[in-house]
């Protein structure tokens, strides 16, 4: 009856693992944990086993071990309550094993179980506690990585929708007063808001969709405008009733990748506000050069009209969406942007940004 005892526990975890989807691993460890408690009492009372009987001892460490596995994983997916009783009754199960073997007898039995239980539960304990501290900095930096990767959507839905909009407004307003003397003019300017429109539709359904997307199905983003697509740009801007643009840009063959995107999405802000916030401009100059090892972006108006409040020059722009958003991108490249009002009057726009990583 004694030896029979000792199948007990290796069937509650085959039961257990059989069952494991349906009741979970906590619930499995924690009946295997009492199972084992159980068995040590019935073989105090059905007669202890001898210390010669190799069976009972390979089934025994095999049980030993398997508790030890159990809290481990216990510990790593859950905490609270549950985890903590489960932890009790595996300690309290693996203490007590010793005890099918010799009677305890006085305080000293007492003591040598209590040792003989630290030493296998207690580093399995941590074990398990630094397996579920190592998750949780994981799903910590997989959420901040995600939430990152939103804003950064949120801002590229900013600067680009709102650059759309913004030239469909005053299209459709150069519109108003053209469709009566010149309906020519007026239908051409109707159809670059339709297109516009589609643009700025297309640009809102892909954000909205990769901002649904989980981590597993995330649609890649594609290629990020650059350097090469400053001239359609500005282009745009130019035959939707805003200023006259004179670009100076160069090739993007040797501007690494985020910085020429900084600097597009930066002259994209930039016209933004010029269409927004100086409405009198008839000039933009909107120069790119290289400067050494650094690439120097220059937005600047003959407007007179306001601007947006922010810091003016010398002063970096930080936080918030617009400028102040890329303010933060072009810190984090390792470089300036700062606005104000330009010497020979007007508005500007400079950054400037290294061509080596930071």
């Amino acid at each position: 009856m004694s030896q029979m005892l000792s199948l007990a526990v290796p069937l509650v975890l085959l039961v257990g693992l059989l069952m494991r989807a349906r009741y979970g691993v906590v619930a499995v460890a924690g009946a295997a944990g009492s199972v084992s408690a159980a068995v040590t009492v019935g073989v105090w009372a059905a007669g202890r086993w001898l210390e010669e009987d190799r069976w009972a001892g390979a089934v025994g460490l095999a049980e030993i071990a398997s508790l030890l596995l159990l809290l481990v994983l216990t510990l790593r997916i859950e905490s609270g309550r549950r985890s903590a009783a489960v932890a009790y009754t595996i300690g309290g199960a693996v203490a007590l094993w010793p005890s099918r073997f010799e009677a305890i007898s006085g305080p000293g039995s007492w003591l040598t179980l209590f040792g003989f239980g630290s030493a296998l539960a207690l580093p399995t304990v941590l074990v398990g506690l630094y397996l579920r501290g190592m998750d949780d900095a994981r799903r910590r930096s997989v959420a901040a990585a995600r939430r990152a990767q939103r804003l950064e959507l949120a801002h590229d839905l900013h600067d680009f929708v709102a650059h759309d909009v913004s030239g469909m407004v005053a299209q459709a307003q150069a519109g108003m007063v053209l469709a009566a003397s010149d309906p020519v003019r007026a239908a051409a300017l109707f159809e670059r808001i339709e297109q516009a429109g589609q643009q700025a539709l297309t640009s809102l359904d892909r954000t909205v969709r990769l901002l649904r997307s989980d981590e597993a199905d995330l649609p890649e983003r594609g290629p990020r405008p650059g350097l090469a697509e400053l001239t359609p740009l500005t282009d745009r801007f130019a035959e939707s009733g805003g200023a006259v643009v004179r670009l100076d840009a160069p090739t993007e063959q040797d501007i690494p990748r985020e910085v020429a995107a900084t600097a597009y999405r930066i002259v994209v802000e930039a016209l933004t506000n010029v269409r927004r916030h100086a409405p009198t401009a008839r000039v933009v100059d909107v120069r790119v050069r290289r400067e050494g090892r650094r690439l120097e972006v220059l937005v600047r108006d003959d407007g007179g009209g306001p601007q947006p409040s922010g810091p003016r020059m010398g002063e970096a722009l930080r936080g918030g969406s617009g400028l102040a958003g890329l303010g933060a991108r072009v810190e984090a490249l390792g470089g300036t942007l700062c606005s104000g009002r330009a010497q020979a009057g007007g508005w500007q726009v400079k950054a400037t940004m290294p061509l080596e990583g930071r």
